[in-house]
């Protein structure tokens, strides 16, 4: 199933102009929202004469002609987004922040812009200085996301040409008033690395994200995809930096797929089998992370990974209780973990007794102990395997995470959104958490229910070992999460159950991975509430 078959799609407007050899503009944008299943409302900004050689003329839109196709839109087809493109004119940009100000007095309206300042194909140059102080005076300060590459941002910035750093250059643009700001570097060709990496700076999450460079001579129309596909993502109610992954995801895919049309560079094919394509998830970093060598080999290896599914894990259990450990692991369960939350600890020489006590009850038996957090007095302890979530790694020093990938540990991660699952994967862990799967009591967070479809989703995609956990309670949940492909199934309140119930949650899970689902794997919702 994709998106394309819902009856009452979103609606995006894109404010483009037109290609005529049909690679770029409002041609890119409208392929990228059918693979989005959105309605894309186009409007024609400027007539172009081009071919996949380049660009001959353009003609920008009389303003009136522009106003009156964006007042006949507001009357009967409001957009959740709004995507521009090639603006003509410094005046059609000033009509434009007018509209989006009237629609935005009645409700929401995001807004993405793509600066299109100059041709991929042939080299023209659009953007004069009077429609760059337009930008940067009048339209940035309203976007909810600016999509430039490198010169585009250097542009907007006045930078001379392979002077501006993407950090620097998106808080500088994110100072002009634009929210959230993704540099994109896919036609970056200085870089001596074979990954085509992004810089998103937005409010709820930074970082670099990256995928494998793709030789295709065919990447006519790539830049306005992907600002397409981030609109399209957004109406479908996806945070922004799960927005922006699903769009790399979307154009890295398109890009592959590019085909000759002319003797030029050929346009991107988007398709909407980007949603369940593995090789396009990308990886992305904990924020200002330095792009050394041992990141980008690790990154290279994950992304070079072929998908293969991976072999169980078990029951898993979470105690407080370091005095339950020995019982849990007595009653057979392959995984355990510790998990004593801050306000429990009374002091550290407690905490060292009570993981030490943890490690003693597992010595010797087939169980393995996981430790959440407290990772450097569960390392001086002996401990083989630590769980963290992704607000404790994040809070770790550079030092202190390579001491950890370094030191031979196994390493389990939390993940609750898409682009914390890009973050984990980045990390090559044992395996990678996915919840909640079902509403829990047991901590107040800000995310919904992932449910089946999206589990099912990161079992496809995570290229490691899932474990569902949240809200897990009865038998049947723990087969419907194995019938998925989860590795591991995890049992936190559930435990109260244990050992007397065990044998019927073991079979439970052994059922549900010997019969795995049928049916075709759902698109994932948006999982931030």
């Amino acid at each position: 199933m994709t998106w394309s078959q819902d009856l009452a799609p979103p609606i995006i407007w894109s404010i483009a102009g037109n290609d005529s050899g049909g690679g770029a503009g409002l041609s890119a944008d409208a392929r990228m929202a059918a693979a989005f299943g959105v309605h894309l409302c186009p409007v024609l900004s400027t007539l172009t004469a081009q071919n996949s050689l380049g660009v001959q003329s353009l003609w920008p839109v009389p303003i009136e002609q522009l106003r009156a196709q964006l007042q006949a839109l507001a009357s009967d087809l409001r957009p959740c987004a709004i995507k521009t493109g090639l603006l003509g004119s410094a005046a059609q940009i000033e009509l434009l922040c007018e509209v989006v100000d009237q629609l935005r007095q009645v409700g929401p309206v995001a807004l993405f812009v793509d600066p299109v300042l100059s041709a991929s194909a042939g080299g023209a140059d659009f953007g004069h200085e009077a429609l760059l102080r337009a930008y940067r005076e009048q339209l940035l300060p309203r976007a909810d996301l600016v999509t430039p590459n490198r010169r585009e941002a250097e542009r907007l910035l006045g930078l001379a040409p392979g002077t501006g750093e993407p950090q620097a250059m998106a808080a500088a643009l994110q100072a002009l008033g634009t929210a959230s700001v993704c540099i994109t570097g896919g036609d970056d060709v200085s870089t001596t690395h074979a990954l085509a990496i992004d810089w998103l700076s937005s409010p709820l999450a930074s970082g670099y994200l990256a995928l494998p460079r793709l030789p295709s001579f065919h990447h006519h129309g790539s830049g306005c995809s992907f600002t397409s596909a981030a609109a399209a993502a957004t109406a479908r109610g996806f945070a922004m930096p799960d927005a922006v992954l699903l769009a790399k995801m979307a154009t890295w895919c398109a890009v592959r797929d590019g085909y000759a049309a002319g003797a030029g560079s050929g346009p991107v094919r988007a398709g909407p089998g980007f949603l369940f394509e593995p090789r396009a998830m990308p990886v992305m970093s904990f924020g200002a992370e330095p792009l050394d060598p041992a990141k980008l080999t690790r990154w290279t290896e994950v992304l070079r990974r072929e998908p293969a599914a991976p072999a169980p894990l078990g029951l898993y259990a979470i105690t407080e209780r370091a005095e339950r450990v020995a019982e849990l692991a007595a009653a057979g369960l392959p995984q355990i973990q510790l998990r004593i939350k801050p306000e429990q600890v009374r002091d550290e020489q407690a905490l060292r007794a009570a993981i030490d006590a943890a490690l003693q009850a597992v010595a010797g038996s087939p169980t393995r102990l996981w430790i959440n957090d407290h990772w450097q007095i569960a390392l001086a302890a002996g401990a083989q395997a630590l769980h963290l979530g992704q607000e404790d790694w994040g809070a770790l020093s550079p030092d202190e995470r390579a001491n950890l990938l370094s030191s031979g540990v196994l390493l389990g991660l939390s993940s609750h959104s898409l682009w914390e699952l890009a973050r984990a994967r980045g990390l090559a862990p044992h395996y990678i958490a996915c919840g909640p799967v079902w509403p829990t009591t047991t901590k107040t967070m800000p995310w919904q229910a992932q449910g089946m479809d999206n589990l099912a989703w990161w079992v496809r995609m995570a290229g490691c070992p899932v474990v569902a956990i949240g809200g897990i309670l009865s038998p049947e949940q723990v087969q419907a999460c194995a019938e998925q492909g989860a590795a591991a199934v995890c049992l936190v309140r559930a435990l109260e159950q244990v050992p007397s119930q065990l044998p019927q949650f073991q079979a439970a899970f052994e059922l549900g991975r010997s019969a795995p689902a049928q049916g075709a794997i759902q698109p994932p919702h948006p999982a931030l509430i």
